[in-house]
């Protein structure tokens, strides 16, 4: 099976900045570059953050949408909302697809990009590899963080080792304590 990195990254970047919100329109620009993004934004204006934050709480939307055909609908609607279309560019010197038009501040470009990367990885990985910490699911911890499973064998349920560990250990002490664990 072919995987686009495409997908990968861009689903990764909008997960990271949905589990630690950058306090600032260059903090977000960052993360972007940190992610493998190229991008030479248009210039700031007033609300990007805000406008970035939005994209990405609609994309949250995706995430914990509960059934497969609910999450493409999602999914297309947030396509539909990016109104960039694909194009080739060689601004790097290496011909590759832009999913958003040269022109677009930040939020467009997020907002686009993200949604054909996740779109990208849903459908080439399989719908249910996106969704939040297995640890959220216990009462009392609140894990809510995005886990992007990007594993070979599709079976990444936590967001972090740690949220693992003590999920491991909270099932142990109520195997010791004689009763079933909450899952």
């Amino acid at each position: 099976m072919q995987l686009n990195p495409y997908g990968e990254y861009a689903v990764l970047l909008a997960a990271s900045l949905a589990n630690d919100w950058p306090a600032s329109r260059d903090e977000i620009v960052e993360r972007t570059y940190a992610f493998g993004m190229t991008a030479v934004y248009a210039p700031a204006e007033r609300n990007d953050h805000a406008a970035t934050r939005a994209a990405i709480d609609d994309w949250l939307a995706v995430v914990d949408a509960g059934e497969p055909a609910e999450r493409a609908a999602l999914l297309n609607l947030q396509m539909a909302r990016a109104t960039a279309y694909p194009r080739l560019t060689d601004h790097d010197g290496a011909w590759h697809l832009h999913y958003r038009d040269s022109d677009q501040r930040l939020p467009q470009v997020l907002r686009a990009v993200i949604a054909v990367g996740t779109a990208l990885h849903v459908t080439t990985r399989g719908m249910d590899r996106l969704r939040r910490c297995a640890a959220g699911e216990v009462p009392g911890d609140g894990c809510r963080s995005v886990v992007v499973d990007v594993t070979r064998n599709g079976r990444q349920r936590y967001c972090s080792v740690r949220c693992a560990n003590r999920d491991g250990v909270r099932r142990h002490r109520a195997r010791a304590a004689g009763r079933r664990p909450a899952l």
